[in-house]
């Protein structure tokens, strides 16, 4: 990817965050992970109304650099190239961040725990989760119904669950079939505390 390519493509994730939240001392890196339809982005919307952080979702942020994605290995490349240097970005500010995505392999994960320590934010990784014929009626009614920023219906569920590694580091394991509320506020209080 070519640097002005690269810089163009920041330009345009940090044009649409709008209001950022009050840096921090030490912000916190929050990585959520999980298979398609597993209820990444409505944990990440009840956490973002407990803590001042920002989302970066990568089915939302995929659209705005490219409105009619093919989901190929180039894009996806050039995708989280520009993601990443929009979390560095943002905690180079003070400026707290979930990074919403699949996350599945440690390989990609790996980056993430690298910049953490490289700058000094909190880590936390949180693993979202649900049975599988849950997944399966969400991603109907996404199909069918309420659609969502992410394009992945069941099919693409079903390919990516043989990719899925185990995380080992510490972190949060949240099914959104059950209540979240007490993750929820386990992980606000690990935000908000030094």
């Amino acid at each position: 990817m070519e640097i002005a390519e690269s810089v163009s493509d920041l330009q345009r994730l940090l044009n649409i965050l709008g209001k950022l939240p009050e840096p921090v001392a030490r912000p916190s890196l929050i990585m959520v992970g999980g298979l398609p339809g597993t209820g990444k982005s409505y944990f990440t919307g009840k956490l973002a109304e407990k803590v001042p952080v920002i989302i970066l979702a990568s089915d939302v942020l995929r659209k705005v650099l490219f409105p009619e994605p093919v989901y190929s290995g180039d894009e996806s490349f050039r995708l989280f190239q520009a993601i990443h240097r929009l979390i560095e970005h943002l905690l180079q500010k003070g400026i707290s961040v979930i990074f919403d995505a699949t996350n599945l392999t440690e390989g990609n994960r790996e980056y993430i725990y690298n910049m953490a320590g490289r700058l000094n934010a909190k880590l936390i990784i949180v693993w979202i989760t649900a049975p599988p014929e849950i997944v399966r009626q969400r991603l109907e009614v996404r199909r069918y119904g309420a659609p969502g920023s992410s394009d992945a219906g069941w099919e693409v569920y079903e390919k990516l669950k043989n990719t899925v590694q185990n995380i080992p580091r510490n972190h949060y394991v949240v099914d959104t079939s059950k209540d979240i509320g007490p993750a929820l506020k386990k992980i606000t209080h690990e935000v908000l505390t030094s």
